[in-house]
């Protein structure tokens, strides 16, 4: 998937300018930037969920050429927010993913019960599938959601915050069948995180955002340098690289208490994107 020179605004205010990005096959591509940098945006501007002025190319194909259909059954989004629907159980919500896969009228199609059986064996739901959606916990529902992307089987996968709101055992676990869509079903993948450190192990490649901007793209190693990441997020942060070669990444905040300093603390970087 490519874009090239992709706007955005709302009204007159420009959110994104000129961006330009490529995702690869069977590779994860990290989007990040401070809070209203415009990530979120240029995910909906690709995905036609806001409208947008240059071209989206999606294997050649430029999708203003596709139909509503065509288009969505080369490409899904998980937004960062979906009404729960009441009354339907896991299964039920899954199958919704079938929909520009169906005839006009009909409700099944030739591939659904294995696109559907797929995707909840995926995002490992089958002891869920039967419990309405209306009892899960937030992240067994974003794990619904995401199996209700992959039962579109689409080649593209855009993931907006997908980590928002779960605790740390949940991220992990999405964030693993992410990479693994990646690496063993060969998806073309980009997510937003808020998370600079999991955006650092779970990408390829890191595109960073400011103000509207793409500011820098390529490997984690080569985008989140400490000076840049220090600029760009207003604190200061330190990066470093472990024995094993994954990335640590931390901000650096003084402390004060009862109006005395007190020495400089490292806290992780759970930085809002």
């Amino acid at each position: 998937m490519r874009t090239e020179s992709v706007s955005v605004s709302y009204g007159a205010a420009a959110v994104v300018v000129d961006a330009n990005i490529e995702l690869s096959p069977g590779g994860v591509t990290a989007l990040i930037g401070p809070n209203g940098s415009g990530k979120s945006t240029l995910l909906r501007g690709i995905s036609r969920l806001a409208d947008s002025t240059g071209t989206v190319t999606l294997d050649g194909v430029d999708t203003a050429e596709l139909s509503p259909r065509a288009f969505a059954k080369r490409l899904t989004v998980l937004a960062q927010q979906r009404p729960t629907p009441g009354g339907l159980t896991v299964t039920e919500v899954v199958e919704l993913g079938r929909h520009p896969h169906r005839r006009r009228f009909s409700r099944v199609d030739a591939g659904s019960h294995r696109a559907v059986e797929r995707a909840i064996a995926l995002t490992g739901l089958d002891p869920l599938r039967d419990r309405p959606v209306t009892e899960l916990s937030g992240g067994q529902l974003q794990r619904v959601w995401l199996a209700t992307c992959l039962a579109q089987q689409t080649d593209v996968l855009l993931l907006d915050e997908p980590t928002t709101f779960l605790d740390l055992k949940h991220q992990m676990s999405l964030l693993d069948v992410i990479r693994d869509l990646a690496d063993d079903h060969g998806l073309t993948i980009g997510v937003v995180l808020h998370d600079l450190e999991q955006a650092a192990d779970i990408a390829d490649q890191v595109i960073l955002v400011s103000e509207g901007r793409i500011v820098a793209k390529g490997t984690p190693a080569e985008v989140m340098t400490a000076e840049r990441l220090t600029k760009i997020f207003g604190v200061t942060i330190d990066v470093a690289s472990t024995p094993s070669g994954d990335m640590t990444v931390r901000a650096r905040r003084s402390g004060r208490r009862l109006g005395h300093r007190v020495e400089d603390r490292v806290e992780p970087v759970l930085l809002s994107a």
